[in-house]
């Protein structure tokens, strides 16, 4: 036989392997792709049980571990920060976002693997622990998160790896909110939030220094002055006082505690007036490096 035509034969044969084996490689995964993993709830029923939630109980390596309490008296509020109450916004968007998560696909259900992921149970592991109760102290749900990752998803969502507390199972899940691990982001901070257009004056009383005032006789004058201003000084630009003016138009803070637990007496003083009548006082001091501030 001509040895061009044998080899002609050979690749003939080789190419009719590889179509038989393409075929069965396609028929194998659309058997596979029937029975691929559908997407579902984490956590089922739990949308239609938001109303029963009562507590939430979050431990983390980071935060510690702190609950966030409701009653029908004072809604929701941190116990462990002296019943401060908690930002309405933060509880709504955890338990609509927990309530919302969806699996994506299983991942490892290995115990020694779960750390990769961040699913190790707190402290001692880097996952962030969220259990829900009702007002009887029954646990509703009890999940640990850990890491995120893009997932692409164009409404915004963001990929999370959970699993449930009892279970090592894990799942990567369609996140709408990632919860917070850490109590300030659990604290109700709109507490002084001034429209500047109201503020006419702001009078300083430093801890150390002559008092000063900064203020402006309409709403409608653009900057503030400086009175008294100190001899042989000038102001660095026209703009400069109204820094001063700004202390209460939008507070915010990191942590919270009993005011009667601090000592003010020589405090620096900051009291805002606005044009219709509202004044703002603030104390603030310095302890153990931390500034502390009574409104």
């Amino acid at each position: 036989m001509d040895r061009r035509l044998r080899n002609l034969l050979v690749l003939g044969g080789a190419a009719l392997a590889l179509v038989v084996l393409a075929v069965f490689a396609l028929r194998h995964e659309s058997s596979e792709g029937a029975h691929a993993y559908r997407p579902t709830e984490f956590l089922p029923r739990l949308a239609l049980q938001l109303r029963r939630v009562a507590r939430i109980h979050i431990v983390s390596r980071g935060g510690g571990a702190f609950d966030v309490d409701f009653t029908p008296e004072k809604s929701w509020t941190l116990p462990g920060h002296d019943d401060y109450p908690a930002s309405f916004d933060e509880v709504h968007r955890t338990l609509v976002g927990l309530a919302a998560l969806r699996t994506i696909a299983p991942k490892t259900d290995r115990a020694e693997w779960l750390h990769y992921i961040g699913l190790d149970a707190p402290p001692k592991g880097d996952g962030t622990a969220i259990t829900l109760y009702d007002d009887k102290g029954h646990v509703m749900a009890a999940i640990i998160i850990g890491k995120s990752e893009d997932i692409g998803d164009p409404s915004g969502a963001s990929g999370l790896f959970v699993r449930k507390a009892d279970q090592t199972q894990s799942y990567l899940a369609s996140a709408p909110y990632v919860p917070h691990a850490d109590p300030a982001d659990w604290l109700d901070k709109n507490v002084v939030d001034l429209d500047s257009n109201r503020i006419a004056e702001v009078d300083v009383d430093p801890a150390s220094g002559p008092s000063y005032e900064v203020r402006r006789a309409l709403p409608s004058d653009a900057d503030f002055s400086l009175t008294p201003m100190p001899k042989g000084r000038a102001l660095a630009s026209s703009a400069a006082p109204d820094t001063v003016a700004d202390a209460a138009t939008g507070l915010s803070f990191d942590d919270v505690a009993r005011a009667r637990d601090f000592d003010f007496s020589g405090a620096s003083r900051v009291v805002t007036k606005t044009f219709d009548g509202l004044m703002v006082i603030m104390d603030t001091i310095q302890k153990d490096g931390v500034y502390w501030t009574r409104i």
